[in-house]
């Protein structure tokens, strides 16, 4: 646990002094108990950075070849993940991302926080895609509270395509804690929906990012990124 502490602090003092972002909200996150993290996503470095600055640990989705990496550059892979609370995760099976979106209500109910991305993967354009409905369903499953996240400019970090970290300033903005009924694991559609819909609307108030009318879709054969932003649902509506 110490160890943990200090890969996020070393982060943590690389990322102010490297790139002198605007940090705000940071007395939202909850001090005890579960809570969920949505946030938007623009870059390979948005699950590090929220990972480092969060006054608590938050366990984010990577993907699950990171942790299998042979050699000894796989095991400081593997190190570095762990230290930061990265879960692995398959991609592209249903069957795994249910059981992910499982294993992220155990994380919750055992007290600890979790992110995820709504929108599913990066947008590669700016905007911020409609919300697939794995954060309300995590949320309703839970009942714990959903911290909204609006990050701005940490797509100067990588551009995509690029596989450089270039410095530069970004903004976290991390909005009022949302609160939803509790109705565990087994609820209809339309109260995830409109959960998912309140979640989106309060990343958008953070991040003032134009809205886009449709899913965001993953580029075929894009493997870059430190956390691939995934984000499991049990149904992809």
């Amino acid at each position: 646990m110490a160890t943990n502490e200090a890969v996020r602090t070393g982060i943590r003092a690389l990322v102010k002094v490297t790139c002198r972002p605007t940090i705000s909200g940071l007395e939202n996150v909850p001090e005890s108990g579960g809570f969920i993290v949505a946030s938007n996503h623009l870059s390979f470095f948005d699950s590090v950075i929220l990972q480092a600055v969060m006054p608590r640990m938050v366990h984010f989705f990577a993907k699950a070849e990171y942790f299998t990496q042979p050699g000894v550059k796989g095991k400081v892979m593997k190190g570095f993940f762990d230290s930061v609370g990265s879960i692995p995760v398959e991609r592209g099976e249903m069957a795994a991302s249910v059981a992910a979106l499982e294993l992220l209500v155990g994380h919750v109910e055992a007290g600890s926080g979790v992110g995820i991305y709504p929108e599913g993967t990066r947008s590669r354009d700016g905007r911020l895609y409609k919300g697939r409905t794995g954060v309300g369903w995590l949320a309703l499953a839970t009942g714990v509270p959903v911290v909204p996240v609006g990050l701005r400019g940490t797509d100067r970090l990588q551009p995509p395509g690029s596989n450089r970290f270039t410095p530069h300033r970004f903004s976290l903005t991390i909005g009022q804690p949302l609160q939803f009924d509790h109705l565990g694991t087994k609820h209809p559609l339309p109260p995830r929906r409109q959960a998912t819909a309140e979640i989106m609307d309060a990343i958008a108030a953070l991040s003032g990012q134009e809205r886009a009318a449709t899913y965001n879709e993953p580029v075929s054969g894009n493997t870059s990124g430190a956390h691939a932003g995934q984000n499991p649902t049990p149904a992809q509506d």
